[in-house]
């Protein structure tokens, strides 16, 4: 449990006053922060890279730039969109860095009550969510992160916060977002369809290839 920061409770003070004991080495100001903000930055990261594990290993990078390098403190500092955008960026640079291991994605939003899929189903479910998330490491960055925030249940007024834009382009902007990722999915799904008739058949009537 936080501890109080100059007599008050940490969990009733504003993200400014908390970041202001966060410069000062204030370790019960880093906690309220963490404890406030941990489940959406956590929730953002899981449906970008759909592993629980590699989430919570980047949700632990995001909050260590916040520890080390603090934002000034100030009233209008927005410390969820700062934490959002950070994350976005670590997520994208860490799908970069693991094409090789897309066989091991799960679905955006996988549900725990499923049954265990047929061998087959499951290589379509998880080459359908490879491509997802391919595609979503190619859209900007803005972009994304509106799409996985509003799939998060973020409304309209929470996303223009946490994305720092004008409550009344919400709509356009997530249109616009959709659309896009429309246009990258089916070029990525081509690509893939391309890649696979591409590859040299297994043969199995002789070991040897000849």
């Amino acid at each position: 449990m936080p501890k109080d920061v100059e007599g008050q409770p940490v969990t009733a003070l504003s993200d400014h006053i908390l970041l202001e004991g966060l410069k000062r080495g204030d370790g019960a100001s880093f906690e309220a922060l963490f404890q406030r903000h941990y489940d959406r930055v956590y929730g953002l990261l899981f449906r970008l890279l759909g592993n629980r594990a590699e989430a919570e290993d980047v949700v632990q990078e995001v909050f260590l730039k916040l520890y080390y390098r603090p934002l000034a403190g100030q009233p209008g500092d927005n410390v969820g969109a700062w934490l959002f955008r950070v994350a976005t960026n670590l997520g994208y640079n860490y799908l970069r860095g693991r094409r090789r291991r897309w066989q091991r994605d799960r679905l955006l939003l996988p549900d725990p009550t499923d049954a265990t899929p047929d061998p087959a189903d499951q290589a379509a479910r998880q080459e359908t969510q490879a491509t997802v998330r391919a595609a979503l490491a190619r859209l900007p960055q803005r972009q994304t992160q509106l799409l996985l925030l509003r799939q998060m249940g973020f409304s309209y007024a929470e996303l223009a916060d946490a994305c720092e834009v004008a409550p009344g382009s919400v709509g356009t902007l997530l249109a616009r977002a959709a659309g896009a990722f429309r246009k990258v999915y089916e070029r990525e799904e081509k690509q893939r369809k391309r890649e696979t008739i591409s590859r040299p058949q297994e043969r199995d009537d002789d070991p040897t290839g000849r």
